[in-house]
């Protein structure tokens, strides 16, 4: 949290829930299942892990009511249309040959960017890009960050 231009931490969280392995798994440059078999036969120590040092940012597109009664059965346009991100599928079906949201959370979309601007921008682009009926995300994602340490 930034208060005040200074880190405070007011929670510590080791899990690796949604939406934080959407910032952090596609960052890995390694090959992934060759680390999960070095944890599962204990030779993790053996293997080669790097990352990239771009910024990895991820915004959440929810359905109208979430978290309470969300809206299901909308159907998706603009996927094929979303460039320089990845788009997580979380809360979606497909029905009819189209997809559709069949949850609170619908997608997690992450980009990269050497500045945590550029990785932004590019994840409310692919926001913007992706449409159904009540789509919702939170624009203020990342904010806080932007003059970190300036």
């Amino acid at each position: 949290m930034n208060c005040d231009g200074e880190p405070s931490v007011i929670e510590y969280n080791c899990r690796m829930g949604d939406p934080e392995t959407e910032v952090v798994i596609p960052r890995i440059e390694s090959d992934l299942l060759d680390l999960l078999q070095g944890v599962a036969t204990q030779t993790l120590h053996e293997k080669q892990f790097s990352v990239t040092t771009d910024i990895a940012t991820t915004v959440v597109l929810v359905s109208g009511g979430y978290p309470e009664d969300y809206e299901k059965n909308k159907v998706v346009t603009g996927l094929n249309k979303v460039t320089n991100s990845q788009v997580f599928h979380s809360g979606t079906t497909f029905k009819n040959d189209e997809v559709v949201t069949n949850g609170g959370r619908v997608f997690a979309i992450t980009s990269f960017g050497k500045t945590i601007e550029d990785a932004i921008a590019k994840s409310f682009i692919a926001a913007e890009t992706v449409n159904y009926d009540g789509k919702y995300y939170r624009s203020d994602i990342g904010k806080d960050l932007m003059n970190w340490g300036k």
